[in-house]
């Protein structure tokens, strides 16, 4: 929907091809069943939509979704200890995805220049290993059919047949790198207690992958009508239930610290446990190739799909689209290049989530065939030192942050006041406990 949009201003007609039939609103879909997990998006793929969707943000909390503070609303415990609740950096926005799909949908589909063809799977690419030309497809009573196309966008996500279309034109295989934890994921909705449905906290109670053995954490997201949403996470020999009656017991005795099994004590549960194990970190360096097709783009989870646990597919996913809008802004529709360059900057978004994801996975065992290299070991050495430091220092905790809400690169966490300060260390001691406020421990009883 984002890259429609995106592409809206510029084509004559852009038509999405969708293999679902898409509810009126809020709703689940065949399509999107990872839509029942935790998801987020940081202030810079927020700030992203509101970009490509003006008006989606308040739509969205006028229908109950929170704008949570970046880390003042968030109770978060890392591997090196618990963070403080420093002031504003940036921000979290918080709903179900089946809100957030509906809110955007709702607006894109507005556009007349947007067409929708349902029930209908993409089959594979028309042209030449020098310019794709459309696409054809199936629909669900077996007709085939070929549509045009002056640009193809692949967002069809983790299973994306991509590298398989553009081999049949000829081309070779684009590089791939994948970091599998073997992490696994239950999530369930919850009625918040009633103490507990007023501006609630984000609570996070992340895993060591360091610490030896599988890592097991947990996430509790305030979202509308006063429900909760909770994922509980783990890797290979520590993976979370898929039955009922054992939810809450995984979040009280196996996860680092029983804070979210104690919340949901006296919490009203609404659904049933849904549990998956697709949550391999994987990317394809479509950027690298040295041919690409005219015409042709691929972005979101079919560029590079990330364990869910950080939060971020969707927040690069709005930042990828805004790259293909001002690309195609500032080269001009059907400029000689244009797909090759377009790929090229929607590759950018992807590094950060890449290496923040991927620095932690790789340690847990068989996550890559030979481990961690040496640069992965001397990145989280020195990222985990931040992470130390951020507990007791709110001026690195906001570099973090910086980064880890998308909002700037990487850069920032190698300046030398930066540096200088992971050698100094926290400039204030490590908390003993979760920082909850008076308000919020009578949820907890």
């Amino acid at each position: 929907m984002l890259a429609a949009r995106a592409l809206a201003g510029y084509a004559h007609t852009v038509t999405i091809v969708e293999r679902d039939v898409l509810p009126d609103g809020p709703g689940p879909r065949r399509g999107l069943p990872q839509a029942r997990h935790a998801h987020m998006l940081w202030s810079g793929g927020a700030r992203a939509v509101e970009d490509l969707v003006p008006g989606a943000t308040e739509q969205l909390l006028a229908a109950g979704a929170h704008r949570l503070a970046v880390t003042t609303d968030m109770v978060a415990l890392s591997p090196q200890g618990w963070f403080r609740r420093w002031p504003e950096s940036h921000h979290l926005l918080l709903s179900s995805r089946d809100l957030l799909d509906a809110t955007i949908r709702s607006h894109v589909l507005d556009d007349d220049r947007v067409g929708l063809v349902e029930r209908t799977e993409v089959l594979g690419l028309e042209g030449t290993a020098a310019a794709v030309t459309g696409v054809r497809v199936r629909g669900d009573d077996g007709t085939e059919r070929t549509l045009a196309a002056d640009l193809v966008v692949d967002a069809t996500g983790r299973a994306s047949r991509a590298p398989r279309w553009l081999a049949a034109l000829g081309l070779p295989v684009p590089a791939r790198r994948e970091v599998d934890a073997g992490l696994a994921y239950a999530s369930r909705v919850y009625r918040a207690p009633e103490q507990a449905r007023g501006g609630f906290p984000v609570v996070n109670v992340q895993p060591d992958p360091r610490a030896g053995g599988p890592g097991r954490g947990a996430v509790l997201l305030p979202i509308e009508d006063g429900q909760w949403l909770v994922t509980l996470s783990g890797t290979r020999g520590g993976e979370p239930p898929s039955a009922d009656a054992d939810f809450v017991r995984f979040a009280l005795e196996d996860v680092r610290h029983p804070l979210i099994g104690e919340l949901l004590a006296d919490a009203e549960p609404l659904t049933d446990v849904a549990f998956t194990r697709t949550t391999v970190n994987r990317r394809w360096f479509y950027e690298r190739m040295p041919a690409w097709p005219e015409n042709f783009t691929v972005l979101g989870d079919a560029l590079a799909a990330f364990n869910p646990v950080y939060g971020h597919g969707m927040s690069v996913a709005a930042q990828s689209a805004v790259a293909l809008r001002s690309v195609i802004r500032r080269q001009g529709w059907g400029t000689p290049g244009l797909a090759r360059h377009a790929q090229k900057a929607m590759a950018r978004p992807v590094n950060a989530a890449w290496d923040l994801a991927t620095g932690q996975d790789v340690f847990y065992p068989g996550a890559t065939k030979g481990g961690p290299t040496r640069r992965e070991r001397l990145l989280a050495a020195y990222v985990g030192r931040l992470l130390r430091t951020a507990t007791g220092n709110g001026r690195i905790a906001r570099r973090l942050t910086d980064v880890t809400s998308l909002e700037r690169g990487a850069e920032v966490l190698v300046a030398p006041r930066v540096v200088l300060a992971a050698v100094v260390g926290p400039l204030r001691g490590p908390l003993a406990g979760p920082p909850l406020t008076a308000e919020e421990l009578k949820a907890v009883g």
